[in-house]
């Protein structure tokens, strides 16, 4: 992880959301600084090979703007991960656990194709469910997941060691340990 302290401090904590004792890592106000912003999805950008994927998933909602403007700069194709109801072609899904409940994320069943090497993008990583559950979405329809990208790591929470257990590398730009 490199210096990214000028970024990590327009990151806003919002303590009891969305449940008593979550301190919610809100990269809204990093993504009101548009030249933050921009630098955020540079040096996202520098962590990576291009060359080493095909397309970027992202998961809604924050993960598609960032990899929105990943898929832009890299000139890569974008895969949505979307909440339940919104893609109006057919579609697989997959439910999962969140820190604070449950919930489920779909996909274009033909927005893969079998071999297709993605990158897995989202604004945060906490105990790494919705992570796993858009790994597993993206294998179940033949793409090859071995990295993912976040902003922010809660590496407290586990999620960095759920993902590298099913062999796919987490890489954030910026941690916040005790939470």
């Amino acid at each position: 992880m490199t210096d990214n302290d000028d970024l990590r401090a327009l990151v806003r904590t919002i303590p009891d959301y969305p449940k008593p004792g979550i301190q919610f890592r809100d990269v809204s106000t990093l993504l009101l600084d548009g030249p933050a912003f921009r630098q955020t999805i540079d040096r996202m950008i520098a962590l990576v090979d291009p060359d080493g994927f095909d397309l970027i998933a992202g998961i809604e909602a924050r993960g598609f703007i960032v990899s929105a403007a990943m898929s832009y700069a890299l000139e890569k194709g974008k895969v949505m991960l979307r909440k339940p109801g919104k893609l109006p072609g057919q579609s697989v899904s997959i439910d999962y656990a969140l820190e604070y409940g449950t919930d489920r994320i779909e996909m274009h069943d033909d927005a893969i194709r079998p071999g297709q090497r993605v990158l897995l993008v989202d604004d945060l990583l906490a105990t790494g469910g919705t992570a796993m559950a858009g790994v597993e979405l993206l294998r179940g329809q033949g793409a090859e997941v071995e990295r993912a990208l976040f902003i922010v790591d809660l590496p407290d929470l586990g999620g960095g060691k759920t993902l590298e257990a099913a062999g796919v590398e987490p890489t954030a730009l910026m941690a916040f340990a005790g939470d």
